[in-house]
C-alpha cells in the first residue's frame, strides 16, 4: 500500500494517521521516541504492508505484470493502487478527498517536532502540488513511477509498467476491491485491540 491508503487505513486519530505516513519514512525498532499513539500508527502500517504483499488479491495482480517484475511490481501496484483508491474514493470514506487531505496536513503540522525532514518535505510537496486528489489522473501516477522508479538504489524504469496497469484496469480494480475491503477490516481490528 501507498501514502494514501496508509492514511486511509489508519483510521481517524491524526496521531494514528500521522504514524500510517511515517512508517515509509522511519526504519528500525520503535523504541519510544514518539508518543505511544504515533508509533501505534507506524507499527498498523508495518502489519498492513505484510498483510498486503501476502493477501492472494495482491498476489493475482502481481502475476498480471509478468514475470520480468515479480521483484519490482509490488512497487508499481502500491502507486497504482492509490490511483484506484482515489478514483473510488467516496466508497470508502465520508469526505471528500481534498477535504481528508487538507486534513492530514493540518494536523500534521501540530505534529511536527515528531516528523522527521525527510517526511517534512514529502508533506510540504504533497499539500502544495495536491498530490493525493492528483493520484486520481494517470499522468501524476506516471510522474510518481518515474520519480520513484529514479530513486531506487539502482535507478529502474517502473513506469514501463503503465501500459500493463492499464492494460488490466478491470481486473486490478475487482483485486483492489478485494484487498482493501480486507485490510479495511484487519486495519480497524488492530485498531481495536490496540486501545483495550
Amino acid at each position: 500500500m501507498n501514502y494514501l491508503a496508509h492514511l486511509l487505513l489508519s483510521g481517524p486519530d491524526p496521531d494514528w494517521q500521522l504514524g500510517g505516513l511515517l512508517g515509509d519514512f522511519v526504519k528500525g525498532p520503535l523504541t519510544g521516541a514518539r508518543p505511544q499513539s504515533i508509533e501505534d500508527g507506524m507499527r498498523l502500517h508495518r502489519r498492513i504492508d505484510l498483510l498486503s504483499d501476502q493477501h492472494p488479491a495482491f498476489l493475482s495482480a502481481l502475476t498480471r505484470l509478468g514475470p520480468e517484475w515479480r521483484r519490482l511490481g509490488g512497487i508499481a501496484l502500491d502507486i497504482w493502487f492509490d490511483h484506484l483508491l482515489a478514483n473510488s474514493w467516496e466508497q470508502w470514506h465520508p469526505h471528500p478527498l481534498e477535504t481528508f487531505s487538507q486534513e492530514c496536513w493540518s494536523n500534521f503540522r501540530e505534529r511536527q517536532q515528531w516528523i522527521p525532514e525527510n517526511a517534512q518535505t514529502f508533506i510540504q510537496r504533497a499539500e502544495q502540488f495536491k498530490l493525493l486528489p492528483g493520484y486520481r489522473e494517470v499522468d501524476v501516477i506516471q510522474r510518481t513511477l518515474e520519480r520513484v522508479g529514479q530513486r531506487l538504489r539502482r535507478p529502474q524504469p517502473l513506469v514501463d509498467m503503465l501500459p500493463l496497469l492499464e492494460r488490466d484496469r478491470r481486473a486490478l480494480e475487482q483485486e483492489f476491491q478485494l484487498l482493501f475491503a480486507d485490510l479495511s477490516q484487519q486495519a480497524e481490528r488492530f485498531r481495536q485491540q490496540i486501545s483495550e
